[in-house]
């Protein structure tokens, strides 16, 4: 693949919170660096939904020599606000692509489910079964989305090209179906899940065949035993406040898989670059709201529903990089493999990857 990517959290905006409490630069910086240097990754997919926030993390991955993906990432918002937040970003993605920086523009991720006006309902599940609850309505309510989101995208791509000149592209689900025509690089949110597994290849060969470059967006699955086979919906193993919409805790008790986490991302990779994939990003990094909490009640670590490849810590740093508040998981090391595999001789692509400390199967 061209671009070997990882998709960064700036701060997922819902209702006016941030997921990410604070965003220190430094911080920024030291994470990117690490997501070059020890992931080997050429490109980064940088999303939230604070256009001050996408600047800064922006532009440490570009002074890095890192491609970024420059991706406001709008969740409940109307069309007028997404309209709005897309134009100020595209003013500061050319800013910063004037620079010299290879900037990639990305007019959105999964608008329809993640914002209103595109279908009835207040939340993704209400969406959702508006759009495939009923069989005998499925088709009809497909087809009208479809040419909902193509006309909006189709003045957002114009609202966006007033400011930026670089390439272009936008995050679809795959029943989005949209219009590639305004788009220089077709981008799928593909994620294989067991129900799939024996159609995930053969499908991304199809996508490769239609001509543009296809880039891999959203691909993940979470901690626990057996998520792979629900991916993408292993996430879904937390009760949340009514009130605030913050994780609590998890649903039941789970057992920790990171080997598992590890070997579906590999895999995916592996077909990803023997199928003509142009480039891929894992998702994610790091999920900041939702903590890894050891020693305590298993309900209570809701790193096991995150599909980072990094466990946040509260109140303490890790072990493998003393100055960060997270650890990596063995997925850290897979994905670090892979993306080395053949093009960097300076390490081993095995679970040493972090220096001389190994990565533990299954830590706790």
């Amino acid at each position: 693949m061209r671009g070997k990517g990882m998709t960064y959290d700036a701060g997922f905006v819902r209702n006016g919170r941030a997921s990410r409490e604070d965003l220190d630069p430094e911080v920024v910086r030291r994470e990117l660096a690490i997501i070059r240097d020890d992931l080997h990754c050429t490109a980064v997919h940088i999303v939230g939904g604070d256009a001050d926030r996408l600047e800064l993390a922006a532009r440490c991955a570009a002074e890095l020599g890192l491609e970024v993906w420059y991706s406001p990432y709008p969740l409940e918002l109307t069309t007028a606000e997404i309209l709005s937040l897309f134009a100020e970003c595209a003013r500061r993605a050319e800013r910063l692509r004037q620079t010299g920086a290879e900037v990639v523009f990305v007019t959105g991720v999964e608008l329809s489910l993640m914002n209103r006006e595109f279908l009835p309902g207040d939340t993704v599940w209400e969406r959702l079964e508006f759009l495939l609850g009923n069989p005998d309505a499925r088709s009809e309510r497909l087809a009208e989305l479809i040419a909902r989101l193509d006309d909006f995208l189709a003045e957002a791509v114009a609202a966006v090209r007033e400011a930026f000149r670089g390439k272009l592209t936008y995050c679809a689900i795959p029943f989005e179906r949209i219009d590639w025509t305004p788009f220089d690089i077709m981008s799928i949110e593909l994620i294989r899940s067991a129900e799939v597994a024996d159609q995930f290849r053969a499908g991304v060969r199809d996508l490769v065949a239609q001509g543009k470059p296809l880039a891999i967006t959203g691909f993940g699955t979470a901690t626990w035993r057996g998520a792979a086979d629900l991916a993408p919906r292993s996430n879904e193993i937390v009760e949340y406040d009514a009130t605030t919409g913050d994780p609590i805790r998890l649903n039941g008790h789970y057992a920790r898989d990171e080997a598992g986490q590890a070997a579906y991302l590999s895999e995916l990779l592996e077909i990803f670059d023997t199928e003509g994939v142009d480039s891929a990003f894992v998702f994610l990094f790091a999920l900041h709201s939702h903590p890894h909490r050891p020693g305590g009640d298993p309900r209570d670590d809701l790193d096991l529903a995150s599909l980072g490849i990094v466990k946040v810590l509260e109140g303490r740093h890790g072990d493998t990089y003393p100055d960060m508040a997270w650890e990596p998981k063995a997925a850290f090391a897979a994905v670090a493999g892979h993306y080395a595999s053949g093009n960097d001789t300076r390490i081993r692509c095995d679970t040493s990857l972090l220096g001389e400390r190994s990565l533990p199967v299954e830590p706790a």
